[in-house]
Protein backbone atom coordinates (compact mmCIF):
# COMPACT_ATOMS: atom_id res chain seq x y z
CA UNK A 1 0.00 0.00 0.00
CA UNK A 2 1.39 3.38 -1.02
CA UNK A 3 1.57 6.41 1.26
CA UNK A 4 -1.83 7.90 2.16
CA UNK A 5 -0.55 11.38 1.42
CA UNK A 6 1.89 12.46 -1.29
CA UNK A 7 5.38 13.22 -0.05
CA UNK A 8 5.91 17.00 -0.35
CA UNK A 9 8.58 18.23 -2.71
CA UNK A 10 11.09 21.04 -2.54
CA UNK A 11 11.94 23.04 -5.63
CA UNK A 12 15.70 23.37 -6.09
CA UNK A 13 17.46 26.42 -7.47
CA UNK A 14 17.90 24.72 -10.88
CA UNK A 15 14.17 24.10 -11.26
CA UNK A 16 14.15 20.40 -10.40
CA UNK A 17 12.06 19.16 -7.48
CA UNK A 18 13.26 16.79 -4.76
CA UNK A 19 10.96 14.80 -2.44
CA UNK A 20 11.31 16.20 1.08
CA UNK A 21 11.46 12.71 2.62
CA UNK A 22 14.10 10.31 1.38
CA UNK A 23 15.08 6.70 2.08
CA UNK A 24 18.78 6.44 2.85
CA UNK A 25 20.86 3.40 1.92
CA UNK A 26 23.90 4.15 4.04
CA UNK A 27 24.72 4.04 7.77
CA UNK A 28 23.30 0.70 8.93
CA UNK A 29 23.56 -0.76 5.43
CA UNK A 30 27.22 0.08 4.77
CA UNK A 31 29.39 -2.95 3.99
CA UNK A 32 32.43 -1.88 2.03
CA UNK A 33 33.86 -5.41 1.86
CA UNK A 34 30.89 -7.26 0.42
CA UNK A 35 31.05 -8.47 -3.17
CA UNK A 36 27.78 -10.41 -3.40
CA UNK A 37 24.40 -8.75 -3.85
CA UNK A 38 22.67 -8.18 -0.52
CA UNK A 39 19.19 -9.53 -1.24
CA UNK A 40 17.95 -8.39 2.16
CA UNK A 41 18.73 -4.82 1.16
CA UNK A 42 17.16 -5.26 -2.27
CA UNK A 43 13.94 -6.49 -0.65
CA UNK A 44 14.00 -3.64 1.90
CA UNK A 45 14.24 -1.09 -0.90
CA UNK A 46 11.43 -2.81 -2.80
CA UNK A 47 9.31 -2.63 0.35
CA UNK A 48 10.04 1.08 0.62
CA UNK A 49 9.02 1.53 -3.02
CA UNK A 50 5.80 -0.38 -2.40
CA UNK A 51 4.99 1.90 0.53
CA UNK A 52 5.45 5.02 -1.58
CA UNK A 53 9.06 6.17 -1.22
CA UNK A 54 10.49 7.59 -4.42
CA UNK A 55 13.58 9.45 -3.20
CA UNK A 56 16.54 7.14 -2.58
CA UNK A 57 19.91 8.30 -1.28
CA UNK A 58 23.01 6.15 -1.82
CA UNK A 59 26.73 6.72 -2.37
CA UNK A 60 29.82 5.15 -3.87
CA UNK A 61 31.25 4.46 -0.40
CA UNK A 62 28.06 2.81 0.88
CA UNK A 63 28.53 -0.07 -1.58
CA UNK A 64 24.76 -0.20 -2.07
CA UNK A 65 24.31 1.28 -5.55
CA UNK A 66 23.94 -2.17 -7.13
CA UNK A 67 21.15 -3.13 -4.76
CA UNK A 68 19.28 0.10 -5.44
CA UNK A 69 19.52 -0.42 -9.18
CA UNK A 70 18.27 -4.00 -8.92
CA UNK A 71 15.40 -3.04 -6.59
CA UNK A 72 14.18 -0.27 -8.90
CA UNK A 73 14.35 -2.58 -11.91
CA UNK A 74 12.50 -5.38 -10.10
CA UNK A 75 9.85 -2.98 -8.77
CA UNK A 76 8.69 -2.33 -12.36
CA UNK A 77 8.02 1.30 -11.39
CA UNK A 78 9.23 3.59 -14.20
CA UNK A 79 12.67 5.10 -13.60
CA UNK A 80 11.33 8.62 -14.14
CA UNK A 81 9.19 8.34 -11.02
CA UNK A 82 12.30 8.12 -8.82
CA UNK A 83 14.67 10.74 -7.49
CA UNK A 84 18.06 9.05 -7.08
CA UNK A 85 21.01 10.63 -5.29
CA UNK A 86 24.52 9.22 -5.21
CA UNK A 87 27.84 10.67 -4.12
CA UNK A 88 31.49 10.85 -5.11
CA UNK A 89 33.96 9.58 -2.49
CA UNK A 90 37.74 9.86 -3.05
CA UNK A 91 38.53 9.29 -6.73
CA UNK A 92 39.60 12.89 -7.34
CA UNK A 93 41.95 12.01 -10.20
CA UNK A 94 39.18 10.72 -12.44
CA UNK A 95 35.78 11.93 -11.27
CA UNK A 96 34.18 11.09 -14.60
CA UNK A 97 35.25 7.45 -14.29
CA UNK A 98 33.91 7.29 -10.76
CA UNK A 99 30.60 8.76 -11.87
CA UNK A 100 30.28 6.36 -14.79
CA UNK A 101 31.02 3.42 -12.48
CA UNK A 102 28.18 4.59 -10.22
CA UNK A 103 25.80 4.75 -13.20
CA UNK A 104 26.83 1.24 -14.21
CA UNK A 105 26.21 -0.12 -10.72
CA UNK A 106 22.85 1.68 -10.58
CA UNK A 107 21.92 0.41 -14.06
CA UNK A 108 20.90 3.95 -14.98
CA UNK A 109 21.64 6.50 -17.67
CA UNK A 110 21.50 9.43 -15.27
CA UNK A 111 21.12 10.35 -11.61
CA UNK A 112 18.88 13.09 -10.34
CA UNK A 113 21.47 14.42 -7.90
CA UNK A 114 25.24 13.91 -7.70
CA UNK A 115 27.09 15.14 -4.62
CA UNK A 116 30.68 15.56 -3.49
CA UNK A 117 30.40 13.37 -0.41
CA UNK A 118 32.89 15.21 1.77
CA UNK A 119 35.39 18.08 1.57
CA UNK A 120 37.68 16.53 4.19
CA UNK A 121 39.96 14.51 1.92
CA UNK A 122 41.47 17.30 -0.17
CA UNK A 123 44.40 19.53 0.67
CA UNK A 124 43.34 22.94 -0.57
CA UNK A 125 40.54 25.23 -1.70
CA UNK A 126 41.89 24.89 -5.23
CA UNK A 127 41.33 21.13 -5.07
CA UNK A 128 37.71 21.71 -4.05
CA UNK A 129 37.28 24.13 -6.92
CA UNK A 130 38.70 21.58 -9.35
CA UNK A 131 36.33 18.92 -8.06
CA UNK A 132 33.39 21.24 -8.44
CA UNK A 133 34.31 22.13 -12.02
CA UNK A 134 34.30 18.40 -12.79
CA UNK A 135 30.78 18.11 -11.43
CA UNK A 136 29.74 21.08 -13.54
CA UNK A 137 31.10 19.25 -16.59
CA UNK A 138 29.05 16.16 -15.71
CA UNK A 139 25.98 18.32 -15.22
CA UNK A 140 26.42 19.74 -18.73
CA UNK A 141 26.07 16.23 -20.19
CA UNK A 142 22.62 15.79 -18.61
CA UNK A 143 23.68 12.64 -16.80
CA UNK A 144 23.84 14.44 -13.43
CA UNK A 145 20.64 16.45 -13.56
CA UNK A 146 21.43 18.37 -10.39
CA UNK A 147 24.73 18.74 -8.54
CA UNK A 148 25.50 19.57 -4.94
CA UNK A 149 27.67 18.87 -1.93
CA UNK A 150 27.60 17.03 1.38
CA UNK A 151 29.25 17.80 4.71
CA UNK A 152 30.38 21.20 3.45
CA UNK A 153 30.74 24.02 5.94
CA UNK A 154 31.23 27.75 5.38
CA UNK A 155 34.93 27.67 4.33
CA UNK A 156 34.32 24.84 1.86
CA UNK A 157 31.27 26.50 0.34
CA UNK A 158 33.01 29.85 0.13
CA UNK A 159 35.90 28.23 -1.74
CA UNK A 160 33.80 26.67 -4.49
CA UNK A 161 31.45 29.64 -4.79
CA UNK A 162 34.45 31.81 -5.71
CA UNK A 163 34.86 29.97 -9.02
CA UNK A 164 31.55 28.13 -9.55
CA UNK A 165 29.69 28.67 -12.79
CA UNK A 166 26.80 26.68 -11.33
CA UNK A 167 26.05 26.93 -7.62
CA UNK A 168 25.32 23.73 -5.66
CA UNK A 169 21.60 23.09 -5.37
CA UNK A 170 21.86 21.39 -1.98
CA UNK A 171 24.16 20.66 0.96
CA UNK A 172 23.52 17.41 2.82
CA UNK A 173 24.73 17.51 6.43
CA UNK A 174 24.05 16.04 9.84
CA UNK A 175 21.15 18.17 11.07
CA UNK A 176 18.84 17.71 14.04
CA UNK A 177 17.79 19.74 17.11
CA UNK A 178 21.14 19.12 18.83
CA UNK A 179 23.14 20.21 15.76
CA UNK A 180 21.35 23.10 14.06
CA UNK A 181 24.15 25.03 12.25
CA UNK A 182 22.53 28.51 12.38
CA UNK A 183 25.44 30.30 10.68
CA UNK A 184 25.70 27.69 7.95
CA UNK A 185 21.95 27.75 7.40
CA UNK A 186 22.10 31.52 6.98
CA UNK A 187 24.84 31.17 4.35
CA UNK A 188 22.85 28.55 2.46
CA UNK A 189 19.77 30.78 2.41
CA UNK A 190 21.83 33.66 1.08
CA UNK A 191 22.84 31.57 -1.93
CA UNK A 192 19.50 29.73 -2.29
CA UNK A 193 21.14 26.38 -1.55
CA UNK A 194 18.77 23.82 -0.08
CA UNK A 195 19.56 21.83 3.06
CA UNK A 196 19.23 18.06 3.44
CA UNK A 197 19.46 16.35 6.81
CA UNK A 198 20.98 12.98 7.51
CA UNK A 199 20.75 11.62 11.04
CA UNK A 200 17.54 13.57 11.77
CA UNK A 201 16.46 11.04 14.41
CA UNK A 202 19.72 11.31 16.38
CA UNK A 203 18.11 12.99 19.45
CA UNK A 204 16.03 9.86 20.12
CA UNK A 205 18.34 7.17 18.72
CA UNK A 206 21.80 8.28 19.85
CA UNK A 207 21.48 11.27 22.20
CA UNK A 208 18.64 10.43 24.57
CA UNK A 209 17.92 11.43 27.28
CA UNK A 210 17.95 15.09 26.39
CA UNK A 211 16.01 18.35 26.55
CA UNK A 212 13.85 17.71 23.47
CA UNK A 213 12.51 14.39 24.75
CA UNK A 214 9.48 15.85 26.53
CA UNK A 215 8.28 18.05 23.69
CA UNK A 216 8.80 15.33 21.07
CA UNK A 217 6.85 12.83 23.19
CA UNK A 218 4.05 15.36 23.74
CA UNK A 219 3.75 16.22 20.06
CA UNK A 220 3.82 12.55 19.07
CA UNK A 221 0.77 12.01 21.27
CA UNK A 222 -0.95 15.10 19.85
CA UNK A 223 -0.50 14.05 16.22
CA UNK A 224 -0.86 10.31 16.68
CA UNK A 225 2.60 9.81 15.25
CA UNK A 226 5.91 8.35 16.36
CA UNK A 227 8.63 10.47 17.90
CA UNK A 228 10.75 9.92 14.82
CA UNK A 229 8.05 11.44 12.63
CA UNK A 230 8.06 14.58 14.78
CA UNK A 231 11.79 15.02 14.18
CA UNK A 232 11.41 14.35 10.45
CA UNK A 233 8.65 16.93 10.28
CA UNK A 234 10.81 19.43 12.18
CA UNK A 235 13.29 19.25 9.29
CA UNK A 236 10.61 19.46 6.59
CA UNK A 237 8.85 22.42 8.22
CA UNK A 238 12.06 24.43 7.92
CA UNK A 239 12.27 23.84 4.19
CA UNK A 240 14.69 20.94 4.46
CA UNK A 241 14.92 17.43 3.08
CA UNK A 242 14.95 14.63 5.66
CA UNK A 243 16.84 11.40 4.91
CA UNK A 244 16.17 8.38 7.12
CA UNK A 245 16.22 4.61 6.84
CA UNK A 246 15.09 1.32 8.33
CA UNK A 247 15.07 -2.37 7.50
CA UNK A 248 11.64 -2.79 9.12
CA UNK A 249 8.46 -2.27 7.14
CA UNK A 250 6.57 -1.00 10.19
CA UNK A 251 9.08 1.81 10.70
CA UNK A 252 9.20 2.65 7.00
CA UNK A 253 5.43 3.02 7.05
CA UNK A 254 5.56 5.02 10.25
CA UNK A 255 8.05 7.55 8.88
CA UNK A 256 5.64 8.31 6.04
CA UNK A 257 3.23 9.70 8.66
CA UNK A 258 5.51 12.73 8.72
CA UNK A 259 3.65 13.73 5.51
CA UNK A 260 0.24 13.61 7.19
CA UNK A 261 0.46 16.54 9.61
CA UNK A 262 2.12 19.90 10.04
CA UNK A 263 3.81 21.29 13.12
CA UNK A 264 2.87 24.82 14.09
CA UNK A 265 5.45 27.57 13.96
CA UNK A 266 5.51 27.64 17.77
CA UNK A 267 6.07 23.88 17.94
CA UNK A 268 9.00 24.06 15.53
CA UNK A 269 10.44 26.90 17.58
CA UNK A 270 9.99 25.02 20.86
CA UNK A 271 11.90 21.99 19.55
CA UNK A 272 14.64 24.28 18.23
CA UNK A 273 14.98 26.26 21.45
CA UNK A 274 15.16 23.16 23.63
CA UNK A 275 17.58 21.55 21.22
CA UNK A 276 20.02 24.43 21.72
CA UNK A 277 20.50 23.29 25.32
CA UNK A 278 22.48 20.24 24.19
CA UNK A 279 25.17 19.68 21.57
CA UNK A 280 25.62 16.27 20.00
CA UNK A 281 27.48 15.34 16.81
CA UNK A 282 27.21 11.72 15.72
CA UNK A 283 29.19 11.72 12.46
CA UNK A 284 32.65 13.00 11.45
CA UNK A 285 33.54 13.68 15.08
CA UNK A 286 37.26 13.45 14.32
CA UNK A 287 36.93 16.41 11.96
CA UNK A 288 35.56 18.79 14.59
Amino acid sequence: MAARYPIPTLRLRDGHSIPALGFGIGTAWIDGKKTEINRKLVEAIKTAIKLGYRHFDTAEVYNSERELGIAIKESEVPREEFFVTTKLWKNWDNITASFEASLERLRMDYVDLYLIHSPFFVESSKDLQTQWSSLEALHSTGRARSIGVSNFYAPHLTAILQTAKIKPVINQIELHPYLQHPDLQALLKTHNIALASYGPLTPITKASPGPVDEVVERLARKYGAGEGEILLRWVIEQGGVAITTSSKEERMRGYLKATEFELTEDEVKEISEKGKRKHHREFFRSRF
